[in-house]
């Protein structure tokens, strides 16, 4: 991927190289990512550990207050993340213009091992994700060397991917969309509701789908892509399906507790939303039948 030398987003927040943050989580970081891996794939305590433990991702507690210096790979990763932010601003700016939509622009916050959000507390281990409270996107940024090293999707674009998708939930939250997620999860006051799992799944999908549309814009302005970017990234979809994490966490699979999507309908809308470019497009997604996704 192209990316050297273009403009940085300037709405980021680099709190990183300030460890072990006083955030005052009971049980420590190793629980919270248990209990968010539960919610997020379905799985009991154990099954989420045993998720944490494929991954690598399960790091320990560290004194608060800790400063250290970034080291260049880690100041090189931050530029990149930059540049991806700037790339995705210009973009769905120039789409919401021509909707007669202004777009608010997200803020980006690059973090150390644990952060707290508008939306909880949280360590590097639940990865990248965006709240909607306070719309800003959360990746700590050694979630790289896990995508590469630990899920096997290595590549600067499917890094730039699961950027983009993060970013594709706020361009969700702008649209509507993840309203009507929160209206069916308020009337069954429940996560585990196959309406809201459903829902869910449909929010996902379609952030995918607008990932996929920022890649097909982006390469319109700025041809950053290189020859197997784009399979760089529905690897990265493929990788990060529920049915694959789940396989690789228990050795079974679930489709009644998806939370994000198998990894064919990942790479299927990740695709779709590349080739086409169209935004309008992402309506189908919640539209068509469950079953059809």
């Amino acid at each position: 991927m192209e990316w050297q030398g273009r403009e940085e987003s300037g709405n980021v927040e680099d709190r990183r190289g300030l460890t072990g943050q006083q955030l005052g989580v009971a049980g420590g970081l190793g629980g919270i990512v248990v209990v968010i891996l539960g919610l997020v794939f379905g799985l009991n305590r154990d099954q989420a550990q045993q998720l944490v433990d494929v991954i690598g991702l399960n790091k320990g507690d560290m004194a608060p207050g800790q400063k250290r210096e970034l080291n260049p790979a880690e100041i090189e990763l931050g530029k990149f993340s930059k540049t991806i932010m700037r790339d995705t601003e210009v973009i769905w700016g120039e789409q919401f213009a021509k909707m007669g939509k202004k777009y608010v622009e997200p803020k980006l916050v690059l973090f150390t091992d644990r952060v707290q959000s508008a939306c909880g507390n949280a360590g590097a281990s639940v990865g990248p994700f965006y709240c909607p409270s306070d719309q800003k996107v959360y990746i700590d940024l050694s979630f790289y060397n896990e995508l590469d090293k630990k899920l096997g999707a290595p590549g600067e674009f499917a890094r730039a991917y699961v950027l983009a998708h993060e970013v594709g939930h706020h361009v969700q939250n702008l649209l509507g969309y993840s309203a009507r997620v929160d209206e069916v999860r308020q009337k069954h006051r429940s996560n585990d509701h196959p309406e809201v799992l459903h829902m869910s799944v449909r929010l996902e999908l379609q952030a995918d789908y607008f990932a996929g549309v920022w890649a097909y814009h982006g390469q319109k302005k700025y041809n950053f892509l290189q020859s197997g970017d784009i399979e760089s990234a529905m690897n990265a979809a493929n990788q990060i399906g529920d049915d694959t994490l789940q396989k690789k966490a228990t050795g079974t699979v679930r489709p009644e507790s998806f939370t994000h999507g198998s990894s064919r309908q990942r790479t299927r809308w990740f695709k779709a939303g590349a080739e086409s470019g169209d935004v309008a497009g992402a309506k189908r997604i919640f539209d068509m039948r469950y079953e059809d996704l």
